[in-house]
């Protein structure tokens, strides 16, 4: 029979490693207290928050303590000094810091292969909002696009009008975090794009090029403009 003690120390072992409490600096403990008392305050965007001293005094610990804990939501953008105001509180920019590290150099092979299917993904469920949004203005400048890209065989000037195509659609959306992060990914696209081998120009039965996907959004549903997006990027979905 099991004992007690022993049914305890299998439990131990099959509990997955969670840091405990008490191994937390002093510093990691301010930052939980004020995250907790920032989100119970119901404190919004320009919002002064209390002065270091205050919450030293609050919290029984050091000014430079206070002080570290406070820098690391400096660096989240969650809060900012200004002039005659102290600290206040911000609306993040929640790209920011991914931006700082979207760099093939920085990222392993299996988180860009990760963030590439998050493109993949954003590019299905771009067609709804396409067209609600779509304009003659934007349509004319995606059929600039495909016609030059038509007027080439140079593979360069193809890739370009690739991502200018596609950059189109992002615009379309009128979205400004999908546009800043297809910005941001587009080194990691290349990177990719190069790894996985992928021919830009693979035209089979099921191809839809650029001039499909824009005759689909000029006369077409968003139903067969993600299941013409879907086979135009059949040979990514096949390689991830």
């Amino acid at each position: 029979m099991i004992t007690f003690g022993q049914k305890l120390k299998l439990k131990k072992i099959a509990t997955p490693k969670i840091r405990p409490v008490e191994n937390l600096t002093q510093v990691d403990k301010i930052e939980i207290n004020l995250q907790e008392y920032f989100k119970n305050g119901n404190f919004s965007p320009g919002d002064a928050i209390p002065k270091e001293t205050e919450l030293a005094l609050a919290m029984h610990v050091s000014r430079t303590a206070i002080r570290e804990a406070l820098s690391r939501f400096k660096i989240l953008g969650i809060i900012e000094s200004r002039k005659n105001r102290g600290m206040i509180i911000t609306r993040p920019d929640i790209l920011t810091n991914m931006q700082r590290v979207m760099d093939p150099k920085l990222l392993d092979g299996e988180t860009m292969k990760e963030i590439f299917e998050m493109r993949l993904v954003i590019e299905m469920g771009l067609a709804d909002i396409l067209f609600l949004r779509k304009t003659e203005a934007n349509l004319v400048k995606l059929e600039e696009i495909v016609a030059k890209e038509e007027q080439t065989d140079n593979k360069i000037e193809r890739l370009k009008y690739d991502v200018e195509f596609h950059s189109m659609l992002y615009e379309i959306s009128e979205n400004e975090t999908i546009q800043r992060f297809q910005k941001m990914l587009l080194p990691i696209f290349e990177y990719v794009d190069n790894g996985l081998h992928i021919k830009s120009q693979v035209q089979d039965a099921e191809y839809a090029s650029h001039r499909v996907l824009l005759n689909v959004l000029k006369n077409g549903t968003p139903e067969e403009f993600r299941n013409k997006m879907r086979k135009h990027l059949y040979n990514y979905f096949e390689k991830v």
